[in-house]
């Protein structure tokens, strides 16, 4: 089993609790934020919980064992912001072996006027007690789920690599320490790195990362190394769930484009601290796909791999291909998405949802 203590912070963050067979409540914190937008890879995650909440609570019987999901597709329509908020399901098929199901994510809209709603809306304590009309859809999408038992058939060699290969390391075959760059810091040319932006990208400070040393020059490519520390725990560990908002979390890609806009423009502060530089940018998702290729175990990982590469930035919109690999080189979740490039100041605001 899970060791209880290891992933508390994020178990508690992405907490799903049943109102009736369709219907769930969450509540998206601010720590895991950007600026004042839930970050989009934690918010996946939430979605993942509530994908396993959902068959938990309304469907214990449709399989001998937990289902979890396999392939997630969402479309994040709205900016959602910390606070509470409504998840619904739709049931759209239930098999034997697999099952999908619809999901939204809920929350008061920004754009309503009407201040008696908006004071009612306010007053009351849970979404539970929200009604729809004063709602609208922020995420929604799709998930399939699956339980372990379930994924029977052909397994084949493709003979796929990383390409270019990665920056190698001390260890055998060219593989990277992980215990020396835990420990020290640095394996050969992989080092520890410090998330750019830290004031502004809180939910970057649940990761420890670790990537080729920026003095080799900007790489066609972007690898890094992650060990997860929710809330600052060093005893985190990757779990399936937390795999969800990895596959949305890569610092690293995105100081290319702050930099330079820092060089050419000067920097922006902080304007809720005044401490320091803020991005110039944020990159909000506008749609997200993952498929999860390899389960993990009950207890979690300490290290997994990603392989982050975008082909095309054009007029503000972008895209992001995301490998995972555990410390074994196996495939454990590919994603795409589709991202755009905004000024920073469309985030910063005080926009959290009253409860």
């Amino acid at each position: 089993m899970r060791a209880p203590a290891a992933n508390q912070t994020f178990d508690e963050a992405i907490k799903v609790t049943p109102v009736d067979p369709y219907r769930y409540s969450a509540v998206l914190r601010d720590d895991w934020c950007i600026g004042t937008v839930p970050h989009g890879g934690y918010t996946t995650a939430v979605l993942y919980q509530l994908a396993i909440t959902h068959f938990a609570y309304t469907h214990p019987t449709r399989y001998k064992e937990a289902a979890t999901p396999i392939s997630m597709q969402l479309a994040f329509l709205r900016r959602t912001a910390a606070g509470p908020a409504l998840l619904k399901v739709q049931d759209t098929k239930l098999g034997a072996r697999t099952s999908t199901i619809h999901v939204a994510l809920l929350q008061p809209s920004e754009k309503n006027k009407d201040k008696k709603r908006n004071t009612t809306l306010t007053a009351k304590s849970s979404p539970s007690s929200w009604d729809d009309e004063d709602l609208e859809i922020k995420v929604a999408g799709y998930i399939t789920v699956s339980p372990p038992s379930a994924e029977v058939g052909m397994s084949a060699p493709t003979k796929w690599t990383l390409l270019p290969a990665a920056i190698p390391g001390s260890g055998p075959e060219g593989r990277v320490d992980l215990q020396a760059l835990g420990t020290s810091g640095r394996d050969e040319q992989w080092v520890r790195l410090a998330a750019p932006f830290p004031l502004f990208r809180r939910a970057t400070q649940h990761v420890e990362f670790f990537g080729p040393d920026p003095a080799l020059g900007k790489p066609r490519v972007v690898d890094q190394w992650a060990r997860f520390r929710p809330g600052g725990n060093t005893q985190g560990r990757w779990t399936d769930e937390a795999v969800a908002f990895l596959a949305d979390m890569f610092p690293m890609v995105l100081d290319g484009f702050d930099t330079a806009a820092t060089e050419g423009g000067g920097e922006a502060k902080d304007t809720a601290t005044q401490k320091g530089p803020q991005a110039r940018y944020w990159y909000p998702t506008v749609t997200l796909n993952i498929d999860f290729k390899k389960r993990l175990p009950a207890d979690g990982v300490e290290w997994l791999y990603s392989r982050v590469q975008t082909r095309s930035v054009r007029n503000g919109r972008m895209d992001l291909d995301v490998t995972v690999l555990d410390a074994q080189g196996e495939v454990v979740a590919l994603s795409n998405q589709v991202g755009l490039i905004v000024d920073a100041s469309r985030n910063i605001g005080e926009r959290k949802s009253k409860m």
